[in-house]
């Protein structure tokens, strides 16, 4: 998370600095993103029938080679859009078979899934904190290509970390997922029965696929544009410096949203969570507004923590409902839904801002963080579901 937290600052800044603009910036993101999205139901199958550790320790290895690649191409001043679209391509598939087993690790290492996930975010949040200061003041005192060096670095502790954790066996089967899917074989039949089960078992939770529905609407509209437009408008205006000061805020705020959603435990999580979420709409409505950047950055802190306390009671609701034989397929299809419009928000950031000005993207981008929270609380499924207690 400390080198994914630099990413966006060095390559906004980068990538701007080579004279490419903020459409640039979204396409290369909507490269990574869309194959994220697009290969992460199939990185949830390879997780479940194989082993996940193996799987993330060699996503992490392949994203050092990429990132490495990315810093070479900044230091020596070779940079073309298509080079670091691929790169994003890379990537974003890297990426696909590392998430899926998150999930599942998560149950495999903590009694007290909430407190963990909370605990988790937390250390994401400081991460998120620190990363995007630091990316500014690398970037002012030496170049993105020395960021990017940083950020390869951060995949290979990370690989050595999981290589160092110990896990608690599998918990035994409860039923789901004890056909074709859980065995070991490499049967082509058996991969493609076990993508059929986890997709009927993602169908079969309203509260899911209701969240992850209305949730597309967030992606194309909100959090796609807000990164390439946001960074658009604050780094020509104020500096690499004053972007990565407004996503520190976020991690920040996310940080505090974590630890209170370590303390308050709603009986309806998802209730409690879309709640929460109208916050949210303060990240792009202080940049549609031009607002000062400190302002700018209290409104992001805000929003950071309605963010965080989001998205423990989400996981946590996953990875308590869902049983741990089909959690990482279930995972995958919940990530991929999750973010599957984000690039198409991306690539769209730019004709957006050239056709209504990048100020009216952001400014409707708040409106419809409204409306989503609405549509959220509105559908039963999602309003009434229990927490699964946990000690």
């Amino acid at each position: 998370m400390l080198g994914d937290t630099m990413l966006p600052v060095a390559l906004s800044a980068g990538l701007i600095q080579y004279g490419y603009s903020a459409g640039d910036i979204g396409l290369v993101m909507a490269a990574s993103t869309a194959c994220f999205a697009g290969f992460v139901i199939f990185g949830g199958v390879f997780a479940d029938r194989f082993n996940a550790r193996r799987l993330m320790i060699g996503a992490d290895l392949v994203r050092v080679g990429t990132q490495s690649t990315a810093a070479v191409l900044f230091l020596t001043h070779h940079i073309t859009l298509w080079e670091m679209a691929l790169i994003a391509v890379v990537n974003g598939t890297a990426a696909a078979m590392f998430q899926p087993g998150v999930a599942s690790t998560v149950v495999r290492v903590a009694t007290d899934v909430q407190g963990a996930n909370g605990v988790t975010r937390t250390a994401e949040s400081v991460a998120g904190l620190a990363g995007p200061a630091v990316a500014g003041v690398l970037i002012g005192f030496t170049s993105p290509g020395v960021v990017f060096a940083v950020h390869a670095s951060t995949y290979l502790v990370s690989a050595l970390c999981l290589i160092a954790l110990r896990l608690r066996p599998l918990p035994a089967k409860t039923g789901a997922g004890t056909g074709s899917g859980s065995g070991t074989g490499t049967g082509t039949g058996t991969f493609k029965a076990d993508l059929a089960e986890g997709w009927r078992e993602f169908r079969a939770r309203t509260w899911m696929w209701g969240v992850i529905v209305i949730w597309m609407g967030y992606m194309i509209f909100v959090f796609g544009p807000y990164i390439p437009l946001a960074a658009g408008q604050i780094i020509p205006e104020h500096g690499a410096g004053a972007y990565g000061l407004v996503n520190s805020a976020l991690g920040g705020g996310t940080a505090v949203g974590a630890l209170i959603a370590m303390r308050v435990r709603a009986d309806r999580p998802l209730r409690a969570g879309s709640i929460a979420l109208f916050g949210t709409a303060l990240m792009p409505a202080s940049v549609g507004f031009d607002l000062p950047v400190p302002a700018i950055a209290a409104c992001v802190f805000g929003s950071g923590i309605c963010w965080a306390y989001w998205g423990v009671n989400w996981a946590t609701s996953v990875q308590t409902q869902v049983p741990g034989e089909i959690l990482n397929r279930i995972h995958a299809y919940e990530v991929a839904g999750s973010i599957a419009m984000m690039p198409v928000g991306q690539s769209l950031a730019g004709p957006a801002s050239a056709a209504f000005g990048a100020r009216h993207v952001l400014q409707t981008g708040a409106v419809v963080t409204l409306i989503v929270c609405t549509l959220l609380l509105s559908v039963p499924a999602i309003r009434n579901l229990r927490r699964v207690p946990t000690t």
